[in-house]
This record gives C-alpha cells, sequence and structure tokens, in this order.
C-alpha cells in the first residue's frame, strides 16, 4: 500500500529493500560507520559493522545520489511521510533484516540504518518512535516511510500521507547512543538539496529495468536483480469520464517499448477510461509515465485505486 497508501510509496524496501549501488562513488559524506557504531549485543536487529559499511555508502537511485549521513542527536527534518505494508511483509530490508509491518520500523534515504527516530504528525499531533532499517521513499517530498503499525498510531493510514517532524533520537537502536555524535557541527558535510531532488516515481514501478539491490548481511552478495510487476486486478469497472485533473501514475519507463505495453495492458482493464503515457525529463534522463486520467477529485482517484488493487500506484493533479 505505497506511495498514497504507501508503500510504499514508498521502495523500497523490502526485497526491494532498494539500496541501489549502480554507479557508486567512493566520497564519504559524513558517512563513516564508526562514529556512531557500538555492538549492543541486541540479537533482535542487524546491527553488525558490515552492515553499515555498505548502507553508508553513496548510492543511486534513477541518476540522483544519495549520500547517507550521519545527524546529530536532536536534529529535525520536516516533511511528508508516507507508509507501507502487506506488499513488503516478510521481504528484506535493506539492512538485511525481514520486514515486519507490524513493527515499529520506518525506512529513510540517507540516515544510518537502525537510527531511533520521533515522528511528530504536524496534522493531528501524534508521535511514535521507530527505528530505521530500510532505504526509501523515493518520492520527491517524502522525508521517511512508516511500517504500517506506525502509520496507524499516528493515525495517517486511511490518508496515506501526513506531514511530520522527524528527530533524531538516537543510533544502533537506541535512544540517545553515547557514541553518536551530540555536537553541532557545520551542515556543510551533508548533502544539499540534490538528495531530496527525487524522481517522482517508484522503483517498483519500472517493470522492465533491472533493478540492483543489496543484500547487506554479507558482501558478496551485492548486486542481486529484482523485478515487481503491478498486478492486475479483475475489479469492478469505474465509469469516469476522462475530463477530470487528477490521475493515477501506475509506471515509469525508460524505454518507449515498456510504457506502450503497460499503457495498452491497462486500457484493455480499464476502458472506460483514458490510459496514456507522457514523456517526461527528470534531471536531464528520458522517462516516460503512465497514468490512467480523467478523475475529477482525489477523493474519486484514490476510491478507483482502492478498489482495482493499484497499491503501488500515486495519484497526481
Amino acid at each position: 500500500m505505497r506511495f498514497i497508501n504507501n508503500i510504499r510509496n514508498s521502495l523500497f524496501l523490502g526485497v526491494c529493500g532498494l539500496f541501489l549501488f549502480t554507479g557508486c562513488s567512493q566520497k564519504n559524506v559524513s558517512g563513516d560507520y564508526t562514529k556512531f557504531y557500538k555492538d549492543t549485543k541486541n540479537s533482535k536487529i542487524n546491527n553488525s559493522p558490515q552492515m553499515h559499511k555498505y548502507t553508508m555508502r553513496p548510492y543511486n537511485v534513477f541518476g540522483i545520489k544519495y549520500y547517507p549521513f550521519i545527524a546529530n542527536i536532536g536534529d529535525n527534518f520536516e516533511g511528508i511521510a508516507s507508509w507501507y505494508g502487506p506488499d513488503f511483509h516478510s521481504k528484506k530490508t535493506s539492512n538485511g533484516e525481514i520486514y515486519n509491518m507490524h513493527a515499529m520500523t520506518a525506512a529513510h534515504k540517507t540516515l544510518p540504518m537502525n537510527t531511533v527516530v520521533r515522528v511528530d504528525n504536524l496534522e493531528n499531533g501524534k508521535s511514535i518512535i521507530v527505528r530505521i532499517n530500510d532505504r526509501g521513499p523515493f518520492v520527491k517530498g517524502r522525508i521517511i516511510d512508516l511500517s504500517n503499525k506506525a502509520a496507524h498510531e499516528i493515525d495517517m493510514v486511511r490518508r496515506g500521507t501526513a506531514k511530520v517532524k522527524v528527530t533524531v533520537l538516537g543510533y544502533n537502536g537506541e535512544i540517545e547512543n553515547k557514541n553518536a555524535p551530540f555536537e553541532q557541527v557545520s551542515k556543510e558535510n551533508i548533502p544539499p538539496v540534490q538528495s531530496e531532488n527525487i524522481v517522482e516515481l517508484e522503483p517498483l514501478d519500472i517493470k522492465e529495468d533491472k533493478i540492483i539491490s543489496t543484500n547487506v548481511t554479507s558482501p558478496s552478495v551485492i548486486g542481486t536483480t529484482v523485478t515487481k510487476t503491478v498486478p492486475m486486478v479483475n475489479k469492478p469497472k469505474s465509469n469516469v469520464v476522462s475530463s477530470g485533473s487528477y490521475k493515477i501514475q501506475v509506471g515509469a519507463f525508460s524505454k518507449v517499448e515498456g510504457a506502450t505495453k503497460t499503457k495498452n495492458n491497462y486500457q484493455r482493464e480499464f476502458s472506460n477510461n483514458l490510459v496514456e503515457y507522457e514523456k517526461t525529463f527528470v534531471n536531464g534522463n528520458v522517462l516516460y509515465k503512465v497514468f490512467i486520467k480523467g478523475f475529477n477529485s482525489y477523493d474519486e482517484a484514490l476510491r478507483f485505486k482502492n478498489n482495482n488493487g493499484l497499491n503501488n500506484s500515486m495519484i497526481i493533479k
């Protein structure tokens, strides 16, 4: 239930624990895990030095380079939170654990694995504490992807997203980890806005493109290829007239052939709706996005999305 219900959204998560090391650089921006790592003897989490070594390296997702960095305890960031659940339950996360949607965990693009953060829902005042064990969400403007359990706790499951503040509390699965940095350091060492200039899609929606994921339990397994397709669910069709300004993105492709094939599949499935692909340019790269169009409101699009099992899709105006 990623993207609007995320996620999903979110990327990536699960066996798509999406830690993409294609074109990795050796550049290290505040990513020295020895600055915060300690052996906590906690057998319930994966907190090995080997895991931190690989998950703190820079990585690329669709041409965007991300630089994991070490924030100071007390640092906070505001943005949009999403959540992910059943589609990724029992699949591997970026730190090599098995994703449990009933646990209080989350995905973040750049904070170290096992960072403990407080998430405040700025829309209703509710807050939770979660542990980072995955990478994502790779969607513009989103800063954290919560587990299903965590999203329920701050009452954001129904809407799918919420404006939040994320505050760093500790590392290695502990609050106020004494090995973590407390002093404020120059923000010049933290990668700039590039890490938030993200393609408005998730890797799950690229069907024919190969995605490189990392199973961090062992250095030798980097480079596992995984693919995923959006399930075609035979649900009652909606009589939506293709004139509204809201649309649902159901795929994104680097090649027009993949976009054309997916467009045709969805058009057959939803003959009462207009399905088209649009050619876009993201950071200088061509991307073909496939949309189901013609919804008059967000709620109308959301009902269609939920009724037709389009869990890994995104509503756009």
